[in-house]
């Protein structure tokens, strides 16, 4: 059985993570998003709001299971039973960040593999951070968001 975990804060999650999913899921036989929690950073949403966001989204889809976590993300993949990781790639910035993820996760994980998706151009702008800001300035974030994830702000 293939499995996969695609990780992120999802905070909020955008139409960005949403392409990517769609365009990995079918991949795998089941398919988890991990929506890391960090104690040191302060989110905008609960990780709770967020898991709950990513079920509205996503829950009509019996592959894909949302859940949250803590720690390293090799360690999660290993109690989920992963043996792949999905990043989306927006930027040539991004690439060099996840490349260099991706190969300490290796070193730490050797049969984890790494999958990098290239977001669509027409999503390779949007990003949680700068949707945080459109929402903390009173912003319409509609046409970054999935309609079913806008409630939860």
């Amino acid at each position: 059985m293939k499995i996969a975990l695609f990780p992120g804060s999802f905070d909020p999650v955008t139409k960005a993570h949403v392409d990517i999913v769609k365009r990995s899921v079918g991949l795998f036989d089941k398919f988890y998003i991990g929506v890391g929690y960090n104690a040191s950073k302060q989110g905008l949403l609960s990780v709770a709001k967020r898991e709950d966001m990513l079920r509205a989204v996503f829950g009509h889809d019996e592959r894909i299971h949302v859940v949250a976590y803590e720690g390293l993300t090799v360690n999660f993949c290993k109690t989920i039973g992963a043996d792949y990781m999905i990043r989306g790639i927006r930027t040539v910035s991004d690439f060099e960040y996840e490349k260099a993820i991706a190969q300490m996760n290796h070193a730490l994980e050797p049969d984890i593999e790494s999958i990098f998706i290239v977001s669509k151009p027409g999503y390779s702008s949007i990003s949680s951070s700068i949707v945080r800001e459109i929402i903390r300035y009173n912003g319409d974030v509609s046409q970054f968001m999935p309609k079913e994830a806008v409630p939860f702000l």
